[in-house]
């Protein structure tokens, strides 16, 4: 992989999260004007995911303004089997710049994207050098293991020996551990991440924390998690 991908925790296109959406601009490609961006509101396919990323759209465009950067920003609905299949959504994901996945339903993403011709697009444009993120169950598919409520299932392994905990704070985290960590295989590490926070993990290098809150590192084995801040960094497992 070339691109960077990123994981957040939640309260994705509020305000207070403008710095984890500069960040995201600023990882994309250099060379890219304007910046193509696409919303795929998969996790949100049983409820609004017109609204999920509509929000996501505009969010961009207003980030794009401040940074002085254009940018194309677009919803791609892939939300059941056979939008996931549509050799032309699948074509508009593969020339993005951005792939963001907001929140929702943890189950759908890993369900309905696996094997699909719109998952082989984003892993295409990641290795090109595409951003890739996603918000707490967007987040949470990304990794090696993820809660549904129906029991733990491997997630889409782009972040591999990782569990990820969204809406994680001070006061939630040990709850919210024992729910999304639950039967996780022992070789998994877990991240909790407070919402409008999340980390950027680069091709190479460490992870770089950015946002408002706070994130907090598992690594498989430990006791207890480190606390990190905005601008902590965490060397790769």
């Amino acid at each position: 992989m070339t691109g960077s991908i990123a994981l957040h925790g939640g309260g994705e296109f509020l305000p207070g999260d403008e710095r984890f959406l500069e960040a995201l601009v600023e990882c994309a490609p250099s060379t890219a004007d304007p910046v193509r961006i696409v919303v795929i509101p998969t996790a949100a396919a049983r409820g609004r995911p017109d609204l999920a990323a509509a929000h996501g759209v505009e969010a961009f465009g207003r980030i794009g303004r401040g940074l002085g950067r254009r940018i194309e920003a677009v919803a791609v609905p892939v939300i059941d089997a056979p939008s996931a299949a549509d050799p032309a959504l699948a074509a508009t994901i593969s020339r993005a710049d951005i792939i963001h996945f907001p929140g929702g339903d943890p189950d759908l993403i890993p369900a309905l994207l696996r094997g699909s011709a719109a998952w082989k697009a984003v892993v295409e444009a990641v290795e090109r050098g595409a951003v890739l993120a996603g918000a707490s169950a967007g987040a949470m598919a990304l990794g090696g293991w993820t809660w549904t409520r129906s029991g733990g299932v491997p997630g889409l392994g782009l972040v591999p020996n990782l569990v990820v905990v969204p809406h994680a704070d001070a006061d939630s985290w040990e709850d919210a551990h024992l729910r999304y960590g639950a039967s996780v295989p022992p070789s998994i590490a877990a991240i909790g991440l407070a919402e409008r926070t999340g980390v950027i993990v680069p091709p190479d290098g460490p992870w770089r924390v950015l946002g408002e809150g706070e994130v907090r590192w598992l690594p498989s084995g430990a006791a207890k998690p480190v606390i990190l801040h905005d601008g902590d960094t965490i060397e790769r497992p």
